[in-house]
């Protein structure tokens, strides 16, 4: 099962609720999800006309796909059912927050499964703290190795 975090989100932003959603893919891009290709920079997901959209998630042409091949960063469709949509649409609606992806992965069945999270933004002295208490937990392994 390969894992790809979307670290800047963490770092961007604090999480108050996540979903879980299957993504609607092309062949090629399954592919490349494969093989590694995927960026998650300024990916966002929205709701449109009660379905939920992630835009800006690039991933990567696969080099044997040739007419066939995607779009790189083409919108696509994530799958969740009606209840979490609404559940979502409240969430969003309220000043502030915003529909972030976090991780995608792929699950034992074979499926490209992404988890999105309701987020609201951190402010600048937030962003610090969070720096300080990386350095932190990193000087405290450091201390553990040597030790």
């Amino acid at each position: 099962m390969k894992i790809f975090k979307n670290r800047k989100a963490s770092f961007n932003y604090f999480f108050v609720q996540e979903f879980e959603a299957g993504l609607v893919l092309k062949g090629s891009e399954i592919k490349s999800i494969r093989a590694g290709k995927v960026n998650f920079k300024d990916s966002y997901a929205r709701i449109d006309e009660g379905e939920v959209w992630l835009y800006n998630l690039h991933i990567g042409s696969y080099e044997k796909a040739n007419v066939f091949d995607h779009d790189p960063e083409r919108k696509r469709k994530l799958l969740l059912n009606y209840r979490e949509i609404r559940k979502i649409t409240r969430k969003v609606e309220e000043k502030g927050f915003t529909l972030v992806p976090k991780d995608l992965y792929i699950n034992e069945q074979g499926y490209a499964k992404i988890t999105l999270a309701v987020a609201k933004g951190k402010k600048n002295f937030d962003k610090r703290d969070s720096l300080q208490k990386k350095d932190e937990a990193r000087e405290q392994q450091r201390k553990l190795k040597y030790d």
